[in-house]
């Protein structure tokens, strides 16, 4: 990837009809993290019943949270063990699947045990709930085990490329099982244990989108609370760290003692933006703040780790309370903000979700527009505006055409202004929503946690254009790429393609 962010005045996602198809390596747009695409032509109907406009479909788990990612005619996915591929691995597994992008067939799987034995380490039947990045041959994941992973994109079909050839040995961590690596299994090159290497302690299920930026790798570190909820295990330990692409060497971390202030854990990947010629990585800590750090130029010398330099601050809820947090847990009314959702970079602004949290903080939650172009602590300065939204929010916004596209737990899918903050519409659904919407070909695309999937026209007035039963529940955002929609359910992955 290059090291600089192009940022478009018009909207891509109405981009002019004949746009090339691409492929979608990561989650969101690259770097910036806005969560549009510019494919064109994609599906504004379908039926998973009768099968009409879907190109293939594939079974997975029956816990679904990650987004799928297409790259080099594949698409990959996490999931759970709960329907396994692998007749060997039985139980609770996280897994990583491959399918070839064609026509759904299952290429190799990535299993890890579980983290264990501590359920609050690495929550059951959660899988692998974050989305891989992949770049070249190479495929960069966060499994369930709180590892970076780098993986040879063709599995072990092509042989076991190493530096790392213990593949049947992590296969039965915690077990005295070292397995036969087959041609179906994933081909590890390096691991990077964050949890034991940059000492912190992840909570619930380790959720990171990897930024890739040149020879660096961002990630959030999922550091957070124990199962008491009452304390943070490794305050010291970072919330945002770098890693050498190449090798999965540790190059630098945050060290802004966001640690005791993390009310429940720390959800939120970085992003990427230009400003003033100065590239900056935008990072939503579990404080609740957003923060921006000068991106890495070059390599440390061997054996340093670098203290990332931050360059603003913004406290996206100064009220809330900033000390002992934690006696503030099951409280509804008053307690810390967390942001959960990706900030995303557009125009030199940050648009960015932020509020209680859903299992133990309050239901009050914001969608927070803020001037990225500042210095200092910007806390007072550089808010440019607020909305506020029903309940607590999960998801990263769909900045497209002067308007922001964002949903929430309350169940709302918001139509906002992007150069006001005022609301243009709302749509109520019914359900809890998680899910970040996608915007393309004119369009938005969003599934709810209770079945539904629904199409919006993008635009300022509020215009329904599909509302559709699937399976079972959605978490994991939409995508398109190379002209097919891509909607995954907790049980299966569906290919949606016009015929």
């Amino acid at each position: 990837m290059g090291n600089v962010v192009i940022v478009m005045a018009v909207c891509i996602c109405l981009a002019a009809s004949g746009a090339a198809a691409d492929d979608q390596p990561q989650w969101g747009q690259k770097f910036s993290r806005n969560m549009i695409s510019s494919e064109t032509g994609l599906v504004d109907d379908f039926d998973p019943a009768s099968g009409k406009n879907v190109k293939w479909t594939a079974a997975l788990g029956d816990e679904t949270w990650a987004t799928p990612v297409v790259a080099q005619g594949k698409v990959f996915i996490g999931t759970n063990n709960q329907t396994p591929r692998d007749p060997r691995h039985d139980g609770d597994r996280g897994i990583l699947m491959c399918f070839n992008e064609d026509d759904g067939a299952f290429l190799w799987q990535l299993a890890v045990p579980k983290l264990g034995p501590d359920p609050y380490l690495d929550w059951p039947r959660s899988g692998i709930p974050s989305p891989v990045t992949v770049e070249g041959g190479r495929i960069y994941a966060v499994s369930n085990r709180n590892e970076v992973i780098c993986l040879d994109i063709h599995g072990q079909s092509n042989g076991n490329d190493g530096p790392y050839v213990d593949e049947g040995l992590h296969m039965g961590i915690g077990t005295d099982t070292v397995y036969e690596i087959t041609p179906k299994d994933a081909d590890i090159l390096w691991i990077f244990d964050v949890p034991n290497q940059a000492g912190t302690y992840p909570h619930d299920a380790a959720h990171s989108s990897i930024l890739l930026d040149g020879d660096f790798l961002y990630l959030n570190t999922s550091n957070g609370v124990d199962n008491t909820h009452r304390q943070i295990r490794k305050p010291d330990g970072p919330s945002l760290i770098v890693l050498d692409k190449r090798t999965g060497r540790l190059l630098a971390r945050d060290r802004e003692g966001i640690g005791p202030r993390i009310f429940h854990s720390t959800w939120s990947s970085p992003a990427l933006g230009v400003v003033n010629g100065r590239k900056l990585i935008f990072f939503g800590g579990g404080d609740g703040v957003v923060y921006a750090f000068d991106a890495l130029d070059s390599i440390p010398p061997d054996g340093e780790i670098a203290a990332l330099k931050c360059v603003w601050r913004f406290d996206c809820d100064p009220a809330a309370p900033k000390e002992n947090v934690h006696q503030y847990v099951r409280n509804r009314k008053e307690s810390p903000s967390n942001i959960k959702g990706m900030p995303v970079f557009f125009q030199d602004r940050i648009y960015v979700a932020v509020g209680g949290d859903i299992w133990w903080g309050k239901n009050q939650a914001w969608l927070q527009c803020i001037d990225a172009s500042k210095s200092g602590d910007i806390t007072s300065s550089g808010l440019v505006w607020k909305n506020e939204m029903t309940r607590h929010c999960c998801t990263t916004p769909a900045i497209c055409d002067g308007l922001v596209f964002i949903a929430d737990c309350a169940g709302l899918v918001h139509c906002i202004d992007a150069e006001t903050g005022e609301t243009c519409w709302t749509h109520e659904t019914r359900h809890e929503i998680w899910a970040s919407p996608l915007a393309a070909d004119g369009k938005i695309y969003i599934g709810t946690k209770q079945k539904n999937f629904l199409i919006f026209a993008a635009d300022r007035e509020k215009k329904l254009i599909r509302e559709i039963r699937m399976d079972s529940p959605i978490a994991a955002t939409a995508v398109a790429a190379n002209g097919v929609l891509y909607v995954t359910t907790m049980e299966k992955l569906y290919a949606l393609e016009k015929q």
